[in-house]
């Protein structure tokens, strides 16, 4: 692993609804990415191919079902021609991508996070373990081993999605794998929870001493006019609240202003010693005889088959 490399945090506006369109652009981004020096570069939450902001402004049993339709045709599957493209984008560019998705599994959508290392491999996709408030008319859960981290060509990288970042056992479970670089993704759009984020992914670097590479989505007025007068009041476009943060705290990069943009930093390695010098959250900041944390990390499933 490097000492030092370069991080990129893409805040981007999916073409909405639109798998096929939304990936030709990241594919694009990516590639750039790679030409400006970057081995890192991470997409917003559920950017292919979009956030399911009509369950903020419509009717769950009429109006929303059009939407859920095209979002359900539209979404992601593991063994898709998307995932491919994409595997060769970050391959082409020698550049590791995480890409937020709306994954299909069956007949169930997932927000997931799809980690592709800087060779093409899928390294892995982590779920969202619970859809927060009005997500749950569109996604399943997660289990223990989206608490997962990963060996990467980066170094130790773990992930987490929007409002899990308030949940202390979550954020433990994945920095106490040793985390080094973190990945936030979050929807653009909600004004409202822009502090909440800035809050929320600086303590995160505080608390792991690791990086943090967060990402909001962009809304678009263009986005929000297919929703119809019901958004009307409802729904702002924007979403500029994404950044890189270095352990400790300190913002690297942050955008000038809420459209999309692409934030560049480079991620010193040593800045994490130098703050595990102070606190080390799984070392000798830890207190394991006083209390411990328990995760069950398996993939459940519905279906135990016994023979016998």
């Amino acid at each position: 692993m490097a000492v030092s490399l370069i991080a990129a945090a893409a805040q981007l506006a999916p073409v909405f609804l639109d798998r096929d369109a939304s990936t030709e652009k990241a594919c694009a981004t990516i590639a750039d990415a790679g030409k400006a020096g970057a081995r890192l570069i991470v997409f917003p939450e559920t950017y292919l191919p979009g956030y399911p902001y009509w369950n903020l402004v419509r009717d769950p049993f009429t109006n929303k079902r059009t939407f859920f339709r095209r979002l359900f045709d539209q979404a992601v599957t593991l063994d898709s021609p998307t995932v491919k493209l994409l595997g060769e984008a970050a391959r082409k560019a020698k550049c590791m991508a995480v890409i937020g998705i709306n994954e299909r599994d069956g007949g169930t959508l997932y927000n997931s996070q799809l980690i592709i290392d800087a060779n093409g491999e899928v390294l892995g996709c982590r779920r969202k373990l619970v859809p927060t408030h009005h997500e749950r008319m569109t996604w399943g859960r997660g289990d223990g081993i989206d608490l997962d981290i990963y060996e990467t060509s980066v170094g130790k990288l773990g992930a987490l999605i929007c409002f899990e970042h308030s949940n202390p056992l979550y954020r433990y479970a994945v920095q106490a794998q040793g985390e080094q670089i973190h990945v936030a993704n979050w929807p653009g759009g909600m004004p409202w929870i822009d502090g909440i984020i800035d809050a929320a992914v600086r303590h995160y670097a505080f608390e792991g001493q690791c990086f943090v590479i967060s990402t909001t989505g962009v809304l678009t007025q263009e986005i929000i006019d297919q929703f119809g007068e019901s958004a009307s009041g409802k729904l702002q476009p924007g979403g500029g609240c994404s950044a890189i943060i270095a352990p400790g705290g300190k913002v690297l990069a942050k955008p000038a202003h809420d459209g999309e943009t692409v934030l560049y930093a480079e991620l010193d390695f040593d800045s994490i010693t130098d703050m595990k010098e102070m606190v080390d959250s799984i070392g000798h900041y830890a207190r394991p005889d006083v209390v411990q944390l328990h995760l069950t990390r398996t993939r459940r499933s519905p279906l135990v088959v016994s023979s016998g």
